[in-house]
Order: structure tokens, then sequence, then C-alpha cells
């Protein structure tokens, strides 16, 4: 099949839904209006609440929520075919996705830029909001360990990426300082000097790259952990204006760019699709992860359709920064359908190759030698990208390749096969590191309001010695299992636990629909949490014998319970962190239902009608 196809009805999709469900949605669920003051302005502090200029915050926004997911996910379904992948972005980013990131966004807009645990406490009661803070922690640290064990993987022993990546934080630190102190709001000066500036530092890193002194910038796996996370540890700290916002901003540039060029690519070229509509794996057992179609490709792409970890930002830094209500929609709803079509292309590269190079790619060498299949392209490929391919799995080679394939299909760009290779790779890596720094972030927050919970004074402690306290624990957190690469055992449930958090999400947000006199535009978020609900709780829960505790299983253990007993402590913690999530779902669904019926039936018993919009005190 042409994937021609593809990007012309997924970009149509993405934007007739904006222009039509996502204005519903600021019109009517919201009510949208610039008159009301956003904390930006009204706790206006030069550090975290900074009015930003709308395509500077929907950059950084961009940035933040479209790390390794819309990428990696899409690539790593493709073992089903390529059309499961394909209707659930662009389903779930219209009807899911989009709606959990704007809900939450303006939920958090009107209550001072408060964090979802907060708005869960007050919008439905202390028990969701510490179940939901719990929830929160477990998997801001998990995502950012697994995000950043990506790009360890990538950088390490890449002299290319090492220097491109690096160059870009002094560039965002120039950009900062230039459009926020010295020539306050030159948004288009220092956006065109920023590209241009991004362009030689990549350049530069090729030049490295084939240079003698590139044994300078060639670090082992422990080595780039270290400068990660002293990156995401100073992030954390500083102003948003001087480094994270800018920086996500230039960051955005070149996702956006390199994915248009993708776009352009696969229009000019049409790949043909050599990957099936529908693979035999769907029923399960297959060689990139043995789950079958329904529930596991819904938690494999989780970015791109909907995802948990979007909440933490819409709820984190986004909302501190939102200059004007009616920036809201663009920036939550815009980015989220933006994602989806990302998420499309990624599944076209990683589809364009053939299905043999593809599993060879992406499964073990042993796994692959079951299947019976024999390579095609694969051999000249590694001939051109100068390595070593096969038995690479993750889904970032195959994406990387993909990509490669058609930019060096497109006229002029013939034979540069390797140049394009190593320049996807530091594109994904790219992706990863604005989630590690908007992440870091997010997680200071959340720790400081769970610790607060506990100790009210930390609530109202402010200034630079909270934020180093919580920024360091919120760096050790994840950085212990970089180092230790433990977090690898815990890859499985990464995609479970960031759906579960979009529930969470959905119902609170639902919570909040209700408590603002919407009750009757609940639909919105009610429908996506109850499939939510269904799919992660039966994803999680078949993780135990499919994944987990499969090799225990398999070996003869008679129940579930056995295999646990027999299971390493890895697969232990695997099993009963997924276990005790799911049970803070039921949790925080069950206590909001009782709080919607008794917000229902106190109304009929009143005899009010909906107000037209009951608005949250900051």
């Amino acid at each position: 099949m042409p994937a021609l196809y593809l990007v012309v009805v997924s970009a149509l999709v993405a934007v007739i839904a904006y222009r039509t469900y996502g204005a519903f949605l600021a019109a009517k669920v919201a009510t949208l209006d610039d008159l009301r003051s956003t904390p930006a302005h009204t706790r206006r502090d030069g550090h975290d609440y900074v009015p930003t200029h709308p395509l500077v915050l929907f950059g950084h926004h961009f940035a933040a929520i479209a790390g390794a997911g819309p990428l990696i996910g899409p690539v790593l379904a493709a073992q089903f075919g390529y059309l499961p992948g394909f209707l659930w972005l662009l389903v779930g980013s219209v009807v899911a996705g989009g709606v959990h990131d704007f809900v939450i966004l303006m939920a958090s807009v009107r209550r001072g830029g408060r964090s979802l645990a907060n708005i869960a406490r007050d919008e439905v009661s202390p028990l969701t909001g510490a179940a939901t803070a719990v929830a929160i922690v477990f998997v801001m640290v998990v995502a950012l360990a697994a995000m950043a064990l990506v790009v360890t993987n990538a950088l390490r022993d890449s002299a290319w990426g090492v220097v491109s990546i690096a160059l870009t934080i002094p560039i965002a630190l120039a950009m900062g300082l230039w459009s926020y102190k010295i020539r306050p709001g030159s948004v288009r000066t220092v956006t065109v000097v920023g590209v241009i500036l991004l362009l030689l530092a990549v350049a530069s890193g090729a030049y490295v790259q084939h240079a003698p002194f590139r044994g300078w910038f060639i670090y082992p796996q422990h080595g780039i952990a270290i400068g990660i996370m002293a990156y995401g540890f100073i992030a954390s700290v500083l102003p948003v204006w001087l480094l994270l916002c800018p920086r996500d901003y230039l960051s955005s540039f070149m996702k956006i760019g390199a994915v248009l060029l993708l776009a352009v690519g696969v229009i000019l070229v049409n790949p043909h699709l050599q990957m099936p509509a529908i693979t035999p794996f769907i029923h399960g057992g297959g060689p990139v992860f043995p789950g079958a179609l329904f529930p596991f490709v819904f938690i494999t792409i989780a970015c791109g359709a909907i995802s948990g970890f979007h909440s933490l930002i819409a709820s984190g830094t986004t909302p501190k920064m939102i200059d004007r209500e009616r920036h809201i929609l663009p920036i939550s709803y815009g980015a989220m359908v933006l994602e989806g079509f990302v998420g499309v292309i990624a599944l076209i590269a990683a589809c364009a190759l053939h299905p043999s190079d593809y599993f060879a790619i992406n499964a073990r060498p042993e796994i692959f030698a079951t299947l019976g299949m024999a390579v095609r392209d694969l051999p000249a490929l590694e001939r051109q990208v100068g390595e070593s391919l096969a038995g690479r799995p993750g889904g970032a080679v195959s994406l990387a390749v993909g990509m490669a394939k058609i930019f060096s299909s497109l006229p002029l760009l013939k034979g540069l096969m390797g140049f394009w290779y190593h320049f996807a790779i530091m594109f994904e890596a790219m992706f990863v590191l604005t989630l590690i720094d908007t992440g870091t972030r997010v997680t200071r927050y959340m720790l400081q309001e769970v610790g607060g919970m506990v100790v009210p004074s930390l609530r109202q402690w402010q200034g630079l010695a909270p934020a180093l306290l919580f920024s360091a624990l919120a760096t050790a957190g994840w950085g212990y299992f970089v180092w230790t690469g433990t977090v690898s055992t815990i890859w499985p449930m990464l995609g479970v636990a960031n759906q579960l958090l979009a529930a969470f999400a959905l119902a609170i947000g639902t919570s909040v629909l209700i408590n603002m006199g919407k009750a009757r535009y609940a639909w919105c978020t009610l429908l996506p949490l109850a499939f939510m609900c269904v799919n992660t709780l039966t994803a999680g829960w078949l993780n135990l014998s499919v994944n987990y505790l499969r090799p225990q299983l398999a070996a003869g253990a008679p129940s579930i319970w056995a295999a646990f007993i027999a299971a390493p402590v890895p697969a232990k913690l695997q099993s009963i962190m997924t276990l005790v999530i799911m049970a803070l779902l039921v949790i925080v669904v069950t206590d909001s239902l009782v709080q919607w019926i008794r917000a229902a039936r106190g109304r009929e018993r009143a005899g009010v009608p909906e107000p037209a919009e009951a608005m949250a005190s900051p």
C-alpha cells in the first residue's frame, strides 16, 4: 500500500478534529475567556510563573510531551501490521489524548497552576489526591529513567550525537538571555538565529564524527549518564526562561522540521508499505513482544494516542506560563493531534522496511532464527550506514533506518544513507532529552507536594533551597535506575503505568467538569475513561503471565502465585508495582464515582439546574 494515503488521511483528520472537536471543547466545555487572568500573571515570579509567547510555549510543551513515545511505540506496534497502530493513533489522539490534555491544562490554569494531585484532592477527595500523588511519583521516576536509558544507549560511543546535543545547551542559554533580558520579546530574531546555530551544531557533530580528535567526545554509558543527570538537575533549578523553555523551543524546531521533512519525503518518494495491514502476530507470540493485539497495541502506542505523562506537563510547567486562556487549545489539543501525526510518520518509516529486515532488527537473534525468515536488504543497509543493525531491539534503530532510507531516496540526497541514519539517531535522542529537563522539574514539584501532605509547611517553602533539595532528590531517584540499569527490567510495565495514569487524569478531569457545572459534557472524558480502565487493567493483569512471570509459567509453575514465588527479584518488583498502580486506579475511580453520584443527588434535591459555569478560584 502507498504510504501517501496514510499521510493525507492523518493530516486531514488532525486539522478537521482541531477545527471542530477542539473548537467545541474550547467554546462549550471550557468556555475559554481571555478576560480571566492566568497564574502566569497573578503569580508572576520571574522563575516558574512567567507569561510566555504562545509559539515559544507551544514549542516547550510539544517538546516536553513528545518524548520517545510517539516514535518508538508505533515502531514496536508495527509487528501487528500497519493498520491497528494507524487507527489507534488517529482515533486516540482526537477523542482521548486531545481531550485528556485539554481538560487537565484548563483545570490547572484555573486553579493557579496546581498539580494533578492537588487538583484531585480539591475536586474529589484527599484519598484520591494521595493515591494520585503516589502513582505520579512512581510513574515519573520510572518514565524518566527509561527515557534517560534510551539517550545513554543512543549517545554511547557517539561523538556526533554528544557534540551536537551538548551545543544546544549554550545556544539555548544565549537565546533565553537575549529574548528575556537583552531584547525582551524578540522572538523572531532569536528564532532565526537559534535555528541557524542548531543546524551548525548538527554539522559540527558530523565534522567531529570523522575528525582525529573524535575520541575526546566518546564516552561510555556511565559517562553519558553522569552528563544527563547533571543536565536534568541544572535544568530543574534554573529559571524556566533561561534554559528549559528556549532549549525545548529550539529542539521543537528540529523535531517538527525533521518530521515535516520526513512527511515531505514520504509524499515525494511515496514508499510502499511492505509490512502487511495485519500480521499473524495479532493473536500473540510476536518476536518483538509476546502480547496479543488487544490490549497490548493500546499500551505499546502511548504517546501519540493518549499518555498519562502529558497530564503532568499540563499541570506542571505549562500552566504556569500560559499568557491567555485562548492559548490553551492550540498548546494542549493542537500539540496532541500533531503528536498523533508524528506517530503515523514513525509507523510509516518502520513499515517501509521489508518485514524480515524489520524483525531481524527488532528481535533478538535467537528469536528471529525461529521465524523461518531470511533477511532481504539488511546486509546492504548495514554497509551503507557503517554499523551492525541486526539484533538491536527497542525500536530506535529500525526507526532510524526507515527514516534514513526515505531521506536518502529524495532527489539530491542519494548516497547519504550513513549521514541520515546518524542524524535520525540524534533526532531521537533530542526528543528524549527534552523530556528529561521538563520531567525532572515536574518531579521536583511533585516531591514537594507529596512531602507537604506529611509536613504541611513544605508547601509554603520557596526559594533556591527547596529547588535544590527536591531537584536533587528527583534526579537521584531516576538517576539511580539509569546508573544501575535495573529499570530495563520494568520496561514492560512502563506502558501500563503510563496509560493507567491517563485513566487517573480522565477521572479527575470528569470531576472538574461536574464541579464546574458542566456535567452535561462529562461524556467527553467518561468515554475515553471507560475504555482506558478496561484496556489498561486487562493489560496490567495479562502482563503478569505474558511478560513478568512467563519463564516461570513456561517452566511448569502451576499458578500465578507459584510463578511469583519462583520469579527473580526484578520480576517480583514488576508484578508488585503493576498491581499497586492498578489498585490505586480502582480506588480513584470508585472514590470519584461516589463523588459524582453525591453531586448529582445534591443537585436533584436542591432542584437547581446546572449553572452555565462555576469557576474554581486559584
